[in-house]
């Protein structure tokens, strides 16, 4: 086991540069397929010695080496996290890998890196890019479709069950949406409800997520109400908050409602 989470450890490593470099170039409208990592300051061209992740910014002590300018922690704590993703996603797995359930381990880990690239990407400028989301909603919906047709043992409660849980994490979002016309909730989270649905495919799950969201997203901005920092009509990222809980929901969400259950209903 160990040297499966080193292994992916050094996966989380490398995907977490490249979603990096992912965001940057979409926010700046450059083609992140055939572009060449650059000095965000200076714009130089980035040798292979300083895209060494982690260790690359460490080496360097946070400073670029053409340009001496600051780099940004972001870079490193992005990779970290993905690696930290990988390796936990592999650990806390709530079931066993057998019965296919290696294949809905990979489609949830290819599409970690495009949600913590939309995690950065709502958390810095406020927007959930289609450009992310739809190719990872489709990864989702091509991973889970696997798991239908080779591995589900009951196709038609699979569907179903696949079916509420995107009307429960993102049919709440779309309500709201229409009825405040925008004014409360972007559409990018009515979207981003189509990628955490299907990667939960539990609307049980769902509906947790949604609750520890919130929860989560009060807690943070309690102190800048209180502060003065935020005003109640200022507008917020509620992109990262739903991820992070996503991320909770599908390793220890069935846990937690079987606690609440122990606990209060029985």
């Amino acid at each position: 086991m160990i040297i499966k989470l080193i292994i992916l450890a050094g996966l989380g490593l490398c995907f977490g540069s490249f979603v990096n470099a992912l965001t940057w170039r979409i926010h700046k409208k450059k083609d992140w397929v055939k572009e060449r990592s650059v000095c965000t300051h200076c714009g130089h061209q980035l040798a292979a010695k300083d895209l060494v992740p982690v260790l690359s910014w460490v080496s360097l002590r946070g400073k670029c080496r053409y340009c001496a300018r600051r780099i940004s922690i972001q870079y490193p704590v992005v990779e970290l996290a993905a690696a930290l993703v990988f390796m936990a996603s592999y650990a806390f797995w709530p079931v066993g890998l057998g019965n296919g359930q290696s294949v809905l381990l990979v489609t949830w880990l290819v599409c970690s890196i495009g949600l913590l690239a939309l995690f950065i990407y709502d958390a810095r400028w406020m927007l959930l890019p289609n450009k992310i989301i739809y190719p990872t909603f489709a990864l989702a919906a091509i991973g889970q479709f696997i798991y239908l047709v080779g591995f589900a043992p009951d196709k038609p409660a699979f569907l179903i069950g696949w079916g509420l849980s995107i009307l429960a994490a993102s049919g709440l979002f779309w309500s709201l949406f229409v009825i405040s016309q925008g004014r409360w909730i972007g559409y990018g989270d009515v979207r981003l409800g189509l990628i955490t649905g299907t990667i939960l495919h539990s609307p049980a799950l769902s509906i947790l997520m949604i609750f520890l969201a919130s929860l989560m997203g009060s807690l943070a901005v309690l102190p800048l109400l209180l502060t003065g920092k935020k005003k109640l009509s200022a507008k917020l990222p509620y992109g990262p908050v739903l991820i992070l809980a996503a991320f909770i929901c599908l390793l220890f969400g069935q846990s937690i409602i079987d606690w609440y259950k122990n606990s209060f209903l029985s």
